[in-house]
């Protein structure tokens, strides 16, 4: 049986306009500039350039309502709309005022053009004299399938079942197996490995072929323990290492250092994969020490001036002066709409941008002030605890906020540039009652492990009691997970001979 009844509830949603917000405070200074051309390239209404006749991006204006009350409304409303919009007092919006550095100006960084690992490889193929061509198309497929470290992942049924979706070819096991041979013998050494002991094993062939090498007994001895020990060699028991190999610990250490001397990742190698080399960190704030006073700026080099587009604000003075005292007509009525569409999509995107810019300004100033100490000595011991709810409450931002405006972004200071993520850490209480950053403790800890004898590595217990020892109330099971964060393995990967 139906039943209507009636219910309140209490719903929050977000707007289109908090939406976009949300999405610009996520992305960097970096990606801002490419963000601004894809919305200048799909909204006609938005234009980029210096002061002009703008709209004034102060007012929102709302939608029309249901399709039943658009013939009563619209004529009033879009009175209204050009009234708001046309007498108002022109402004403009540049991304380059209030916070922005003068000495910043447009700089483009220079890119080198090289060769790829991947156009590397194919220009050996290019050398060498293959009976048929659908040997050449088996090796150029396995050379695409070779990852970024120079490993082949896929197995050949893997490689086999590609070229025939892909080049329509059914080839046998054999030839694919062939190809494979054949390109690890390319360089660099190792190229087209399966795994890292294969890798590392080709390598040291090669160094062995070449016959010109030095210490040739360390290298077969070395490449004894990749063959047959490799499990143990990973793992660093040397004990049993020496023992299976019947050598003392000097023959194995340096057996152990030619190892070392390998590259784990052939295609690093190659001048031409250039993709950690021309990764650059394009700042996001840029702090200055002016004498004590730190100076705070937004980095917003490249990025254009937004305006709305001349040519619709003529659009709406035309349509006001051609309709005065007639009604507007079907056809009318809708290019006005279209119009003011795009112009309200135009000023939602450049008020989301001027938000954007005031919110990070706001943070990161806020960021700088809880952390000035730092900013003027550079000395990490200084940084404070501080979590994202402080920053909140001082801006009045919401922690989500400052979440989106903390990640991801880089500032720029006299001590080199630095995460913003990396000024936000937890505290720790001493044996003495005084609240410390675990960054603190961090650094401190990655110090005693350095300095540690490496034949006998500290334990985490007996990190533990060292950092005890220096003032710190800290547990065993923290040390193990700030060694984790640290990148730094157990005791037993740490030992050397």
């Amino acid at each position: 049986m139906l039943k209507q009844n009636l219910s309140q509830k209490m719903m929050q949603k977000l707007s289109p306009q908090q939406i976009q917000l949300m999405k610009l405070l996520q992305i960097p200074t970096a990606t801002l500039e490419q963000r601004i051309k894809e919305e200048l390239e799909s909204n006609p209404a938005l234009d980029e350039g210096d002061d002009g006749d703008v709209f004034d991006l102060n007012n929102e204006e709302g939608a029309f309502g249901d399709e039943e009350e658009k013939n009563e409304e619209v004529d009033f409303e879009l009175d209204d709309y050009l009234k708001e919009y046309i007498e108002d007092d022109p402004v403009s919006y540049k991304l380059k005022t209030d916070h922005y550095s003068t000495d910043d100006d447009e700089k483009t960084i220079p890119v080198a053009v090289e060769k790829s690992f991947h156009e590397y490889l194919i220009q050996q193929l290019g050398m060498r004299e293959l009976p048929t061509e659908e040997d050449r198309i088996v090796a150029e497929q396995i050379i695409g399938s070779i990852d970024e470290d120079g490993y082949l992942r896929r197995d050949t049924m893997a490689i086999i079942d590609d070229l025939m979706f892909s080049q329509n070819m059914e080839v046998e096991e054999s030839k694919v197996e062939n190809a494979i041979k054949m390109i690890q013998t390319f360089d660099p050494p190792g190229v087209g490995s399966r795994d890292l002991q294969e890798c590392l094993i080709s390598q040291l062939n090669y160094k062995l072929d070449k016959g010109k090498e030095n210490n040739i007994q360390e290298k077969q001895l070395a490449l004894k323990v990749l063959k047959n020990h490799f499990e143990e060699f990973t793992k660093k028991h040397y004990q049993r290492l020496k023992k299976n190999l019947f050598v003392s610990e000097s023959e194995l250490k340096d057996a152990i250092d030619e190892i070392l001397k390998l590259n784990p990742k052939p295609a690093s190698g190659v001048a031409g994969d250039s993709r950690d080399s021309n990764h650059y960190v394009l700042p996001d704030f840029i702090i200055t020490n002016r004498d004590g006073e730190l100076e705070l700026t937004l980095n917003s080099r490249n990025a254009p001036d937004l305006r709305i587009n001349d040519q619709y604000m003529d659009m709406l003075v035309n349509y006001r002066d051609t309709t005065k005292g007639r009604r507007s007509t079907k056809k009318e009525k809708e290019a006005i709409m279209f119009i003011k569409q795009k112009i309200d999509s135009a000023k939602w995107f450049i008020d989301a941008i001027r938000q954007r810019q005031e919110t990070l300004y706001k943070t990161m100033y806020a960021i700088m002030q809880f952390q000035f100490d730092y900013f003027i000595s550079g000395d990490q011991r200084r940084i404070k605890p501080m979590i994202l709810k402080d920053i909140a409450e001082i801006t009045g931002h919401d922690i989500s906020t400052v979440s989106r405006v903390a990640n991801s972004k880089f500032v720029q200071t006299e001590f080199g540039t630095k995460k913003l993520k990396q000024f936000f850490s937890e505290s720790l209480m001493t044996q003495d009652g005084q609240e410390v950053s675990t960054l603190e403790v961090k650094n401190i800890l990655k110090d005693i492990i350095i300095e540690e004898n490496k034949r006998k590595p500290l334990s985490d217990e007996k990190l533990k009691d060292m950092l005890q020892s220096k003032g710190y109330n800290i547990a065993r099971r923290t040390v193990a997970k700030y060694r984790e964060q640290l990148n730094i393995p157990v005791a037993r990967l740490r030992k050397e001979l």
